[in-house]
């Protein structure tokens, strides 16, 4: 089953149950969940009765205010990591996100006004993005942001956050073999119960169609379960000026969206983490990268560079068809 409308993506769930009714019952609860996590970590939208990221950017400046405890724990848990991600995720730099943001919706809606952000706007945006600007008390579910001209963005972990929220729920049912694409942020339970021991997972071809059907060939293919594999690339949110690619992907050091690579798959088993970290990866020169994913443990990585050649770690190559993996029935 699929569903839109949620982290502005399609979110597709596949599984394996003991009927229709139960993988509907579960799914339903699941899409439910995705909907409601998305009502949380909106930062463009209100909603009624809910204190959201759009609610706290808009009381910036003016004291604490009590959110919904998924709400703090993904803000919490992005500070704590910031410092892991070597600053590559800043969830405080919502004032220079949003000037990309209104290009690329301008650049969409009157491509003849197309443009990108002048680099004193971005400067001046970048003043307002120090991450000891947002407060947090645990005892009171409280996030306060000191700065009036701070914005929140949790678009670098809040689809993954949410996609292992609702994971761990699905696993606790009678329904613990599926697979969860929520626009790239893929999170597998036990393997397919049609005899394969694992799911197949395609890479996306970065020049590929958006939406690959049955003749689309990908760039690898991994055969895995139990675990959360995220892309972050170029090759969807993006608009084109004077001839080059300018995708969603900001780089706190340049304020620029980087062109080191075409993107990378980050293999590993939270999902929430899988998601930080592909976005971090990809703001980082391949091999910078390549050495801060080895410094990790349990993390596995894939990336298609600019020159469309597929690398990855040591530690994913027995599950890459590339490389003789297979996934036959048992």
């Amino acid at each position: 089953m699929s569903f839109f409308g949620t982290f502005d993506t399609v979110v597709t769930i596949q599984g394996f149950a003991q009927s229709k009714e139960i993988f509907d019952h579960i799914t339903a609860i699941a899409e439910e969940s995705f909907r409601e996590f998305h009502r949380m970590f909106d930062n463009y939208h209100s909603y009624e009765g809910i204190n959201n990221v759009y609610t706290l950017n808009q009381h910036a400046g003016k004291g604490p205010l009590i959110v919904p405890k998924p709400l703090f724990d993904v803000i919490k848990y992005s500070l704590d990591s910031y410092q892991m991600a070597q600053g590559k995720i800043n969830i405080a730099l919502g004032s220079v996100i949003n000037l990309w943001h209104d290009a690329r919706d301008i650049a969409e809606t009157d491509p003849l006004k197309t443009y990108i952000p002048d680099i004193a706007s971005l400067q001046k945006a970048f003043q307002h993005t120090g991450i000891k600007s947002i407060v947090l008390d645990a005892k009171e579910l409280t996030v306060n942001i000191l700065d009036p001209e701070m914005r929140i963005d949790l678009g670098a972990v809040a689809k993954g956050y949410a996609t292992e929220l609702v994971v761990k729920e699905m696993l606790k049912s009678s329904m613990t073999s599926f697979y969860v694409n929520a626009g790239g942020n893929i999170r597998l339970g036990d393997g397919p119960k049609d005899g394969r021991k694992n799911w197949g997972i395609s890479i996306q071809d970065p020049d590929g169609s958006l939406f690959p059907d049955a003749n689309s060939l990908p760039m690898e293919v991994l055969f895995l379960h139990n675990v959360s594999v995220v892309t972050s690339g170029d090759y969807q949110r993006f608009f084109v000026y004077e001839g080059k690619r300018y995708h969603h992907l900001i780089s706190p050091d340049t304020l620029m969206p980087p062109d080191y690579m075409r993107s990378v798959t980050i293999i590993t088993k939270d999902t929430s983490y899988a998601d930080l970290l592909s976005t971090a990866v990809f703001l980082m020169p391949y091999e910078e990268g390549v050495a801060f994913v080895n410094r990790l443990e349990g993390v596995e990585a894939l990336w298609v560079l600019n020159d469309r050649s597929v690398v990855m770690t040591e530690g994913i190559k027995k599950s890459a068809k590339s490389f003789g993996a297979s996934n036959p029935a048992e």
